[in-house]
């Protein structure tokens, strides 16, 4: 069977898409043997997944491919906040703040159902505080800032809290210091489903796209990009384009695609670092900023269910970025900062999981990491390779689009974007509390799913055992695992418990647990064998068990 060669299906490419096809891998992997696409996309994060949405939508025909799953590097690891960034008003930052909240009110649109509201509480304390009492008026002053650059478009501005209203909600803060505090609204999200979504969305407008599909190299004809060559299923393809992006993040550190004798681009990795804990830990109603003493890092603690998220660090990272893991001593630094701003004891052992990633900064080394700008860098080279890198998850789509006028300027072409209204699967007409009302799907699933939910409740219907809890203690059933192998392109059991669901962050001993019931479900999906299965058990619990060493003091990344 032969594909396309050049554009994409435009009668498909409605702005709300409506129904997911099954997403076929192989097919997918075929059309990347066949066809001549106008961009190669490597690079299966936020940023890459959002430019091939972007191609897609202006008419372009796009390879995306992926050397691990779909967001298993930064874009599972990042610190989940979708927001302006108050401490970039404090370096002096505010253009890139007020492009932040307009991007993120495109993203509470867009992605509706991934995207929600949330509150931030800052604690103004007499000392030893994130600020002190001293410094509240200029910090609201901030706060206005914050509202009138783009806050406003919430819907609800700051609002100064008493030292009642703070407790109100967050019981178990330290009350001796605490004057009273500030709350201002911004936004979060499951970042490695965003990523996901993104990138099925560009599949849906036809885009071929391929995890597990690995560049090696980029090709060229007459000096000029002609494609990558890439490792898939074991054997050497060549991905044919008349254009090259490199949207690899902090791994352009370690190849670049560039030819021989050209500037590098610049590239810092930056290590954060998260940690998650139960609930009652913490007993927070909103996500609490607190101090960590002796260091100008503030943390933040947000809840996930019946979980707290602690984080983060930020700092340079030289190892590898494909093990990069959270230490015994970063673990500690953030429940001691925990542990100073609230009444409550965390061990170790109360640990439910971690995540490490890096930041892409673009700097040169030297400083502060904390320090550096989050800007993003779009350069075009002689032989037309494309290459992005920097940024944040809240400003994905504002880079994808300036990453694809650059590849029309390659390619000679122009044509307009389309993703600042274009929703992505599961949001058109998706309603919250439509969703959860009596009758309807538990939150959980209409938070992850959207309108798409009605697969879910399709199975069900179908097969009622599919109700049955996947790890103990999380809400998620087994019908999502059936999704994630039907729907969202998921391989193996690390794919389903690390980013298709986060058991592994929530629940990481549990997790593994019924990594054997995933793997089960999974070889029955994509007819994986015994062996297959058993093998992949065993490395996801392997893995937790590395984690684990290494937080409890052991070898250290």
């Amino acid at each position: 069977m032969r594909f396309p060669e050049k554009r994409a299906n435009t009668e498909r490419q409605s702005l709300s898409p409506v129904e997911a096809p099954a997403l076929s891998r192989a097919n997918a992997v075929r059309r990347m043997e066949d066809a001549t696409f106008d961009v190669v996309i490597v690079g299966g994060g936020i940023t890459g997944a959002y430019a091939a949405l972007d191609a897609a939508l202006r008419g372009l025909s796009v390879a995306l491919i992926e050397k691990d799953d779909f967001a298993s590097g930064t874009s599972s690891k990042s610190s989940k906040m979708i927001h302006g960034g108050l401490r970039y008003i404090e370096q002096g930052n505010l253009p890139l703040v007020r492009h932040s909240l307009l991007e993120r009110q495109r993203l509470r649109r867009n992605a509706g159902h991934l995207v929600q509201r949330l509150p931030f509480l800052f604690p103004v304390l007499s000392e030893d505080g994130v600020f002190d009492r001293r410094l509240a008026s200029g910090f609201e002053a901030l706060l206005w800032t914050y509202d009138f650059a783009g806050g406003w478009r919430e819907g609800v501005l700051h609002q100064k809290l008493s030292k009642e209203e703070v407790l109100a909600q967050s019981p178990l803060f330290v009350a001796d210091k605490l004057e009273g505090g500030f709350m201002y609204y911004d936004s979060r999200a499951d970042d490695a489903r965003l990523t996901l979504n993104i990138a099925r969305t560009a599949a849906f407008h036809g885009a071929a796209i391929a995890n597990y599909a690995k560049a090696t190299d980029v090709m060229r004809d007459g000096g000029k990009v002609s494609g990558v060559v890439a490792e898939i299923d074991g054997g050497e393809v060549q991905i044919r384009g008349r254009s090259v992006v490199m949207a690899v993040g902090s791994w352009l550190r370690d190849w670049d695609g560039t030819r021989p004798g050209t500037d590098k681009p610049n590239i810092r990795p930056a290590k954060g670092v998260h940690v998650s804990v139960p609930w009652s830990k913490i007993q927070n109603s909103c996500t609490i900023t607190i101090p960590i003493p002796g260091r100008t890092r503030r943390a933040t603690i947000t809840r996930w269910g019946d979980t707290a998220l602690l984080g983060t660090t930020d700092e340079d990272y030289t190892g590898d970025l494909d093990a990069a893991r959270c230490t015994h001593e970063e673990m500690n630094f953030l429940l001691d900062g925990a542990m100073h701003a609230l009444r409550t004891e965390i061990k170790p052992e109360d640990v439910l999981g971690s995540i490490a990633g890096t930041r892409p900064l673009v700097a040169a080394a030297g400083g502060k990491t904390l320090d550096v700008k989050r800007n993003h860098e779009i350069r075009t080279d002689s032989d037309g390779l494309v290459t992005v890198v920097g940024g944040k998850l809240t400003t994905s789509r504002h880079m994808a689009e300036q990453t694809v006028d650059a590849v029309l300027k390659v390619l000679g072409e122009r044509a307009k974007c389309r993703t600042k209204k274009a929703y992505l699967l599961g949001a058109a007409g998706y309603d919250g509390q439509a969703a959860t009302a009596s009758g309807g799907l538990p939150a959980h699933l209409a938070e992850r799913f959207g309108t798409e939910s009605r697969f879910i409740s399709q199975m069900i219907a179908a097969d009622p055992a599919l109700t049955a809890p996947v790890v103990e203690g999380l809400p998620y059933i087994e019908a999502e695992v059936i999704f994630a192998a039907r729907y969202e392109m998921a391989h193996t059991v690390d794919d389903v418990l690390s980013r298709r669901t986060r058991s592994r962050l929530m629940a990481r001993d549990a997790s593994g647990v019924a990594a054997g019931r995933v793997g089960e479900i999974l070889g029955r999906e994509l007819g994986l064998s015994d062996s297959e299965i058993a093998a992949q058990v065993t490395n996801y619990n392997e893995q937790i068990q590395i984690e684990k060493a290494v937080l409890m003091g052991g070898t250290s990344s």
